[in-house]
């Protein structure tokens, strides 16, 4: 053990004189060598070189149990599943404008203005509502506007292509009614990605797509439970708001005075709900839907359908002894002939949609019917569109 200590002390007397930085490198790698000699003389060894275990062989059963522990890490990992589109329209159209016959450069027919300035615009050779730059605001032009016109079921849709600023969907008529809410709160804020009620924002999980680009907005209100839909994502779900919705206003505030900042709409639709699609089939006999849309003049089906096409598929799914004839019914525009085609198209897709999702081809049929069974007559836009309408009818065997 002196044999050991006293080269240790000497040493150290060495690295603490004076002398040059290097020469203290030097004694300390010394040191450092004749310490690790001393402390493997003491424990009767050497310092040899080490080498890493080889790696054991794995028996087919440890391999297996690897493979089966990486696979349970594997599902430990979260895995997002975003809210399904459950939207579903309400069965009544009270309010409608498709902004047909409107002539471009002039303000919207169906509408009434609060402030700003707001035009009839084409856009992708369509008509649309176009909100100038400032805070542009419009609200439905009806009778007896102050009255509460929204029922206590009801849902809002238009179609947004977006723009700077914010748009909003305020839940009354700021031109001629109050708003009601204790809180202040009444507007569902809208973004190209984002929707947001009183402070609180949700985001769509996309968040690559271009800002400028046309979205479906929807909006649900059910006796105080409000929802709304950015496309096919729900971004908003309150359990209970603090007033209660009497009408609509459209506004937005817009940053730029160029046109690549202003919002447009189109497809506006207001309607009051209804029965759920069970209770209605156990007591008509059928189903009734103006949920299912179809870009104009053809049988393809609009991403906004899916949310009625999912309820028809689980109460099919639920209940296997139901089987349903899907009739298409279009209003009076347009040739008869090109109508009745154009309905059993647009049948065929619904009832292919619904083999495709899993539905027995055997227990579905398909029939149009074009514009010979209305159930309103087509004096107006909310006529005509609660004639555009898919039924599912009960099929006795």
């Amino acid at each position: 053990m002196k044999r050991i200590l006293f080269p240790i002390a000497l040493a150290m007397l060495i690295v603490f004189s004076p002398g040059s930085f290097a020469q203290q490198q030097t004694v300390e790698k010394e040191v450092n060598k004749k310490i690790e000699e001393g402390i493997g003389k003491l424990f009767g060894r050497n310092k040899k070189k080490t080498t890493p275990p080889a790696e054991p062989v794995k028996t087919e059963q440890a391999k297996q149990e690897t493979k089966e522990v990486s696979k349970d890490e594997e599902n430990k990992t979260p895995q997002l599943e975003w809210a399904k589109y459950d939207f579903v329209p309400g069965d009544k159209v009270i309010f409608e404008d498709d902004l047909m016959d409107e002539e471009n450069g002039e303000f919207p027919s169906r509408w009434d203005l609060i402030q700003g300035n707001v035009e009839i615009a084409q856009l992708g050779g369509e008509n649309v509502i176009m909100f100038r730059a400032g805070s542009p605001g419009i609200i439905p032009y009806l009778k007896d506007p102050e009255k509460d016109y929204l029922p206590d079921i009801f849902t809002i849709e238009f179609d947004l292509y977006c723009g700077d600023g914010t748009f909003e969907v305020i839940l009354y008529d700021r031109k001629n009614q109050k708003s009601g809410s204790p809180s202040g709160y009444t507007s569902i804020k809208i973004k190209h990605n984002q929707m947001g009620w009183t402070n609180s924002y949700s985001e769509i999980p996309d968040q690559s797509l271009p800002k400028r680009r046309w979205v479906h907005i929807a909006i649900a209100y059910t006796r105080g439970k409000l929802k709304a839909y950015h496309d096919e994502t729900r971004l908003i779900n309150v359990p209970r708001i603090d007033f209660e919705p009497k009408g609509l206003t459209l506004y937005t505030y817009i940053f730029g005075t160029l046109h690549e900042g202003h919002y447009y709409v189109k497809n506006v639709r207001i309607a009051e709900g209804g029965v759920k699609y069970y209770d209605r089939f156990l007591q008509d006999g059928k189903i009734v839907s103006n949920a299912i849309r179809f870009d104009i003049g053809k049988a393809s089906l609009r991403p906004e359908s899916m949310g009625a096409i999912n309820e028809i598929f689980n109460l099919m799914n639920e209940h296997s002894d139901i089987n349903l004839s899907v009739e298409g019914h279009t209003d009076n525009q347009g040739n008869d002939d090109f109508n009745l085609q154009l309905s059993q198209d647009r049948s065929e897709t619904v009832m292919n949609t619904l083999v495709k999702m899993g539905i027995s081809a055997n227990r579905l049929s398909a029939k149009g019917w074009g514009e010979s069974k209305p159930i309103t007559n087509n004096a107006s836009p909310e006529d005509r569109a609660n004639n555009r309408r898919v039924e599912f009818v009960k099929v006795t065997n």
